[in-house]
C-alpha cells in the first residue's frame, strides 16, 4: 500500500488532465438539450486504452437523439489474481447542464484551477467527473506500481444517469445480466461530504412524477366560460404535497434527511399570455420515499389525492410515473461495507457514518440484483449548482480508498 499511496500522490497533474479534457467536452443528454455522451467516450476510451486493461468492450444504446445515434457505455477490466471476482468502479459520463450563466464567475465548459492550486471549477468536475478521474486514476497507479491485485478491477463508464439510467445502467443490465458475478462488489462515488466519513448502503425509493390537469380555456375576463387548470393544478399541487408528508411522516435516523420528501419542481409553460386562463396545466414533483413503506401505499394515495380534486375542481387529471428506483439496501455487515469502512479510517482519519440517503444512484440497481454496493467520496457535496466544484486532493484521497479497498478485497 506504501508504494502504490505514493504512486498515487505524484498522480495530481493526471487528474488536472482528465478534469481540463473532460470539462470541455459538455456531455449533457438529448432530453436536456444538449447532444449526448459520445464525444466524452471517445475520449475517455483513448485514456483506457493507454493503459494495460485486459478487456474494454461497449454496451453502447441506440437513441436517435444522440449524437451518433448512440448513448455510449464503456466496460473495462484489470484482471487480478483470483478472476472469478470483481471490484466495479460505477460512474457516468454525462452532466446536467450549467443552468444560468449568469450565474457563474467562470466559463461552464473550460475547467479553471483556483489560485489555492487544488480546487477546480466547471460543470461536472464533481458530478460525476470526479468519480471518473477517480476511476481511471486508480487503475494508472495499480498499473504503475506492479502491484499484483487479488481480485479483478472493473471500470464502468455510463451514460444517462442525470435523465433516468435508461440508456445507461439499466440498459446494460438488461442487455448482459452476465456481467457480475454473485461475489463482486461495487463502490459508487456519486456521494459523500467533504471528510470522506459517509459510507452510504441504503437509498429512499424515489418516484418523479409528472401531473397534467385539463380544464377548460377561456378569455381572463369571462372566467364563469371556462375552467382555469392553473388555478386547479395549483391546488393540486398543495394537496399532495401537504398529504403525502402528513400521511407519511415516519422518521429513520439511517437516512439524512430522516424523513420522506415530496417535492414539485418543474413547471411546464402553458398560455403566451396574460389574459388567457389556461385549459391545461403541468408540474412535476420528485418524490423520496423510506423504503419502509410499500412503494403502492404511495401510489395509492396519490391517486386519492388526485381523485378528489377532479372532483372538487370538475377537472381531469393525469399522473405520470416518468422514473423510480426502488432499491433494497446492503447490510452494514457485507464484507466491503467493512472494508470501506476500514480504508475510510485509514485514508481520511475520521470515523465512517453509515446512512442511508434520499439521492439515487447506480447501488440501487446492483443492490436489486442482491448485490453488495457502498457508495462514498470525499466531496463538497454541490452538485448541479452555478461553480461546481472539485478538489484534487479529495480526488487523490478517493484513489487512495478505492486501492485499499481493492488490495485488501478477498
Amino acid at each position: 500500500m506504501e508504494k502504490i499511496f505514493k504512486t498515487i500522490d505524484g498522480l495530481r497533474d493526471y487528474v488536472l488532465e482528465l478534469q481540463t479534457n473532460m470539462t470541455a467536452l459538455p456531455a449533457v443528454s438529448p432530453e436536456q438539450g444538449g447532444k449526448g455522451e459520445l464525444a466524452k467516450s471517445k475520449y475517455l476510451e483513448a485514456e483506457l486504452k493507454k493503459m494495460k486493461f485486459d478487456e474494454i468492450f461497449h454496451i453502447d444504446a441506440p437513441d436517435a437523439a444522440a449524437e451518433g445515434g448512440i448513448r455510449p457505455n464503456i466496460i473495462a477490466r484489470y484482471y487480478g489474481k483470483n478472476r472469478d471476482v470483481t471490484l466495479w468502479l460505477l460512474t457516468h459520463m454525462d452532466v446536467v447542464p450549467e443552468g444560468d450563466r449568469s450565474l457563474w464567475k467562470t466559463d461552464p465548459f473550460k475547467l479553471t484551477l483556483d489560485a489555492d492550486g487544488d480546487t477546480v471549477y466547471g460543470r461536472g468536475v464533481e458530478d460525476n467527473q470526479q468519480a471518473v478521474s477517480a476511476a481511471l486514476t486508480a487503475a494508472k497507479a495499480v498499473m504503475e506500481s506492479g502491484a499484483e491485485i487479488p481480485v479483478n478491477l472493473g471500470i464502468m463508464l455510463l451514460s444517462d444517469e442525470e435523465t433516468g439510467n435508461k440508456y445507461g445502467m439499466d440498459y446494460v443490465i438488461e442487455k448482459r445480466p452476465d456481467l457480475f458475478g454473485k461475489n463482486d462488489s461495487f463502490l459508487v462515488q456519486d456521494s459523500g461530504d467533504p471528510k470522506g466519513c459517509e459510507v452510504e448502503i441504503a437509498e429512499k425509493n424515489v418516484f418523479w412524477i409528472k401531473f397534467t390537469t385539463e380544464g377548460k380555456q377561456c378569455h381572463g375576463s369571462m372566467p364563469a366560460s371556462g375552467n382555469n387548470a392553473l388555478y386547479a393544478g395549483s391546488q393540486l399541487l398543495i394537496r399532495l404535497r401537504d398529504g403525502l408528508y402528513a400521511k407519511f411522516d415516519k422518521r429513520d435516523s439511517l437516512f439524512a434527511p430522516d424523513n420522506s420528501t415530496f417535492e414539485p419542481t418543474k413547471k411546464d409553460a402553458n398560455v403566451p399570455n396574460v389574459n388567457t386562463i389556461p385549459g391545461t396545466d403541468v408540474f412535476y414533483m420528485d418524490c423520496r420515499v423510506l423504503p419502509s413503506y410499500e412503494p403502492q401505499a404511495f401510489k395509492d394515495e396519490v391517486a386519492s389525492i388526485v381523485k378528489g380534486v377532479e372532483k372538487d375542481f370538475k377537472v381531469k387529471v393525469t399522473w405520470e410515473i416518468l422514473h423510480s428506483a426502488v432499491s433494497k439496501a446492503t447490510s452494514p455487515e457485507a464484507p466491503i461495507v467493512k472494508l470501506y469502512c476500514e480504508a475510510v479510517k485509514e485514508v481520511n482519519k475520521v470515523e465512517p457514518k453509515v446512512l442511508g440517503v434520499g439521492g439515487g444512484t447506480f447501488a440501487a440497481a446492483v443492490r436489486n440484483l442482491d448485490l453488495a454496493a457502498v457508495v462514498g467520496s470525499k466531496i463538497y457535496g454541490d452538485p448541479h449548482i452555478p461553480n461546481e466544484k472539485s478538489s484534487l486532493k479529495f480526488t487523490l484521497d478517493d484513489v487512495k480508498v478505492i486501492t485499499y479497498v481493492l488490495m485488501h478485497l478477498k
